[in-house]
């Protein structure tokens, strides 16, 4: 059973990964968990990057922007958890965090969709 919190969370992956593709984003895998740290929501090929892709979807912002949502303690564990994939898949390639940010309507439409590529860094 899916609640709305997850229905939410499908429709604002649903068009990140169209907005990503109309970039030329190549969609590898989505929502990769990587065991208790979490997941990964979309894994893609950005030329000849691997690009890890988080997405906040936001319907209002009662509870703030999506850009809001992402702070330092998501943005370590984001980190964490792109060392973990990268190692388990032994990638030696360039890669990167990038984040999307997806607003809807209240009806669910999709308002705008913006993209933040290489957001998180290690600093």
């Amino acid at each position: 059973m899916t609640t709305g919190r997850q229905r939410l969370g499908a429709a604002g992956e649903d068009a990140a990964a169209r907005h990503l593709e109309a970039l030329g984003y190549r969609i590898l895998e989505r929502n990769v968990h990587l065991s208790r740290y979490g997941e990964i929501d979309i894994v893609a090929m950005d030329g000849g990057t691997l690009a890890l892709v988080e997405v906040r979807t936001r319907r209002g912002e009662r509870l703030g922007t999506p850009e809001e949502s992402v702070g330092p303690t998501k943005k370590r564990k984001l980190l964490l958890l792109g060392q973990m994939y990268v190692q388990q898949q032994r990638w030696e390639g360039p890669w990167r965090i990038d984040f999307v940010a997806v607003r809807l309507w209240p009806d669910g439409r999709v308002k705008n969709v913006r993209l933040y590529r290489n957001a998180v860094v290690a600093e």
